[in-house]
């Protein structure tokens, strides 16, 4: 399968705007890169930068890709106008949705090869970035939400006329199925012990579903 690379996208961290008279930095507003080619390290793509790197960047969320399959919904029934880095995404691409990836499958992206490590779980600085407080919990409650890949190895890639190609299917739970395990009302335990114990899973999220595991 060929994810096709609408756009990639990098930001500087900067103020987005202020909660109780406090500024919020963040890195969220992301830009189409130019030229031809970029390089992909284990933190991410070179001149991308992260705010809050107590819950943002690292290993585990190191490129986050963000599919345009979910646009119509969020321009037909919530009046978002969506295009490439609306979601504050690395990569926009076309091709597949939550349902269709799953963590541990592997892209090869030029000479980089990235693996999906978890969904995106939205914060608030989201709905001060598109100008609505409610989109995190419209993302949460729709799980259209993106992914997180880390970099299983570096290298130089393409930026225009490019894809991702799925190179290994692991068979764990999709992207959707792992988010809705942590965020869903009704799931069975069966589909959080799942997710919770496929090895490519950040820890971070498995320790959000040991934690939500033991509250049942």
């Amino acid at each position: 399968m060929d994810l096709r690379i609408l756009s990639v996208n990098i930001g500087r961290a900067r103020v987005i705007g202020a909660v109780h008279g406090e500024p919020v930095l963040s890195g969220i507003d992301k830009k189409a890169m130019d030229g031809d080619t970029a390089f992909v390290g284990a933190l991410g793509i070179n001149g991308d930068e992260q705010a809050d790197l107590t819950v943002h960047g690292g290993i585990d969320k190191a490129v986050y890709a963000y599919p345009s399959e979910n646009w119509p919904w969020w321009t037909r029934e919530k009046g978002i106008a969506c295009g490439p880095a609306t979601f504050g995404e690395n990569l926009t691409l076309e091709g597949a949705d939550e349902n269709n990836v799953s963590i541990g499958d592997r892209f090869r992206w030029g000479d980089a090869v990235l693996e999906v490590s978890q969904p995106r779980a939205p914060c608030y600085k989201l709905g001060m970035y598109t100008g609505r407080p409610d989109a995190p919990q419209l993302m949460t409650l729709s799980a259209r939400c993106g992914w997180y890949l880390r970099v299983v190895a570096e290298g130089h890639v393409p930026i225009s006329a490019a894809a991702l190609t799925r190179v290994s299917q692991s068979g764990a739970p999709s992207v959707f199925e792992t988010f809705v395990a942590l965020f869903g009302r009704r799931i069975g335990i069966d589909a959080q012990l799942r997710a919770r114990d496929t090895p490519q899973l950040a820890e971070s999220w498995r320790q959000a579903l040991t934690a939500k595991i033991g509250r049942n």
